[in-house]
């Protein structure tokens, strides 16, 4: 079986979607999983061991150059890299508009939320199938459920993100507890304040 994620941004959604690989690979131990995700965010999927070929896109690199010829060129060079496989599933569990534009120009049943579950109801519309899942339930639960449904697998699988980068990589950290802050955004009206981090730092050091 040949199956194709598609989530491309930002990072925190990116993270959410890793347990779908893992419990994909727990049903299905001969598929072949490939991902595609914004440029920016392509070193998470591939710490992923489950995840064969990973498949950057740089949409928000091209809105701020559509005029330039080069940015058609990257752009047809994607659809033709996209589309060059047959998969069995192509599964968009972003649920926008962009997401599953990305999905149609990939080869396969094309799979995403309903219109009463996506965050932008027009996506539906690309699909091939569609499913309902809960909208008031956590991001990571919202991908696995969708993924349960569209491939008929249990829900009670255990939840495992599936990283499993090399101990080199993170020789830097300490051996005790760790606590990480993760302050960056690409929105500002996601930003929160200083001091409310320089607190938050407090409590995590005490804590260790």
């Amino acid at each position: 079986m040949r199956i194709l994620l598609v989530k491309t941004s930002s990072l925190g959604d990116v993270i959410h979607n890793l347990p779908v690989v893992s419990d994909l690979r727990r049903s299905f131990p001969e598929a072949r999983i490939d991902w595609c995700v914004e440029e920016a965010f392509a070193d998470v999927p591939s710490m992923h061991p489950g995840v064969g070929q990973v498949i950057p896109v740089a949409i928000r690199r091209w809105r701020k150059n559509l005029g330039g010829l080069a940015t058609w060129r990257e752009m047809r060079d994607f659809r033709r890299r996209i589309g060059e496989t047959r998969y069995d599933v192509v599964l968009d569990t972003q649920g926008l508009l962009k997401s599953a534009l990305i999905a149609r120009q990939a080869q396969g049943r094309r799979c995403g939320y309903a219109a009463e579950a996506a965050r932008e109801p027009l996506a539906a519309r690309f699909y091939d199938a569609t499913f309902v899942i809960p909208r008031n339930v956590h991001a990571v639960q919202r991908n696995r459920w969708l993924a349960a449904a569209v491939f008929d697998y249990p829900l009670d699988l255990p939840l495992d993100y599936g990283i499993a980068a090399p101990v080199s990589a993170f020789s830097w950290l300490p051996t005790g507890p760790v606590a990480v802050l993760l302050t960056a955004t690409s929105r500002d009206d996601k930003l929160w304040d200083e001091r409310h981090w320089v607190r938050s730092g407090g409590r995590s050091w005490r804590a260790d």
